[in-house]
């Protein structure tokens, strides 16, 4: 390991001691691309092509319609908060270190079942193994949305959470690149691009090789730095969605006040101990995993709102039907709904319709 980061550090000294323009661009993008290789091969991320854990981190089973992972330093108050949400009974205390586990907990909101996970706190140096820091980050790679929490009196640890899971290749609020990769046998590297690229595409095709793709066609559709190019290459990249949030406000003390526009990022404040904007969080929490709910309505039975099915916004009904029974989706082809989405009551409908908020659905 140690010859890994000796590896990385001569390629970070080159980097910085090579100015930049047009005539190095092509070697510097080399170079990035090669240290990028070896982060990701130090952080054990290397070769994984989708999400998944790393550092050898918990085996947590998902539960319910969506897991959320709280994220945050020692002793912010994150047991304390997923109490208040959950049937959770993560041990709480005034000091450092005391979730020595992940503690998973349910919480019941809008018909629908959301794990939390309360894991141990982030530290500085995670991304390099710091206090159970590639643990931690194995079970925040596998969440449907991280809510990254500090205290009133650490408020810059809200970057610095987010700077250690950006090394990690956790992407916080943010899309993957639009660049395509279609490998094939032979023919080279071949990029594409209708867009203005600050990159020459010869910068691009040497980076590709640096990562082992020998014959690929890319598609470049939107303008693209050296760090999107590295994350379209890496296949390892994870994109999340994320809540900030500064609990103890109850706290707060004259000069030590905090507006959102104090960053960029913007931040729910909290007293989980107190219970303070606690219906502001769970309703942006749902709003942020996209759910919805769809209504069952039974063969003999009128519209109604008894029988909740918790979808993903932007599904459709074959996806709603698939979460009942494989055999519904197999015998259904269409579907009867009321409400929203609806032109009128019980319009027959395919089930590539796009599943909405409170629609109420008959399969036929």
């Amino acid at each position: 390991m140690s010859d890994i980061r000796e590896q990385i550090e001569s390629i970070e000294k080159e980097i910085r001691e090579t100015p930049y323009h047009k005539g190095t661009e092509h070697h510097i993008g080399k170079l990035r691309a090669r240290r990028a290789r070896l982060i990701d091969k130090e952080l054990g991320l290397e070769a994984k092509k989708t999400g998944g854990g790393s550092g050898g981190g918990y085996a947590i089973k998902k539960q319910g319609d969506a897991t959320v992972v709280l994220v945050g330093p020692t002793s912010a108050g994150k047991s304390t908060l997923i109490n208040r949400f959950t049937n959770a009974e993560s041990k709480v205390a005034a000091y450092a270190f005391t979730t020595v586990s992940v503690i998973p907990g349910m919480l019941k909101y809008q018909d629908a079942y959301i794990q939390i996970l309360d894991v141990p706190g982030l530290l500085e140096g995670a991304s390099e193994g710091k206090g159970r820091g590639k643990e931690v980050i194995s079970v925040a790679r596998g969440a449907d949305l991280l809510l990254i929490m500090t205290d009133v009196e650490r408020v810059a640890f809200l970057e610095k959470v987010k700077d250690e899971l950006n090394k990690s290749g956790i992407r916080i609020n943010s899309l993957p690149p639009k660049v395509t990769i279609v490998k094939k046998s032979y023919g080279g590297v071949n990029v594409v691009t209708n867009v203005k690229q600050p990159l020459a595409k010869s910068t691009i095709a040497e980076m590709a090789r640096e990562f082992g793709l020998r014959n690929a066609d890319i598609t470049l559709k939107e303008s693209v730095n050296f760090e999107d190019i590295i994350d379209a290459f890496s296949g390892n990249r994870v994109y999340l969605p994320a809540i900030f949030i500064i609990n103890k406000i109850d706290q707060e003390k004259d000069g030590l006040r905090y507006t959102d526009t104090d960053h960029d990022i913007n931040i729910l404040k909290i007293s989980a101990e107190k219970g303070t904007g606690l219906d502001e969080l769970k309703k942006t929490l749902w709003d942020k995993l996209g759910l919805i709910r769809v209504f069952l309505v039974g063969p003999d039975e009128k519209p109604n709102l008894d029988k909740p099915i918790i979808a993903k916004s932007g599904e459709n009904l074959a996806k709603v039907a698939e979460k009942l029974s494989t055999d519904i989706l197999e015998r259904k082809k269409l579907a009867k709904i009321w409400g929203n989405g609806a032109q009128f009551p019980g319009q027959e409908v395919p089930l590539t319709t796009p599943a909405q908020e409170g629609m109420q659905v008959r399969f036929i």
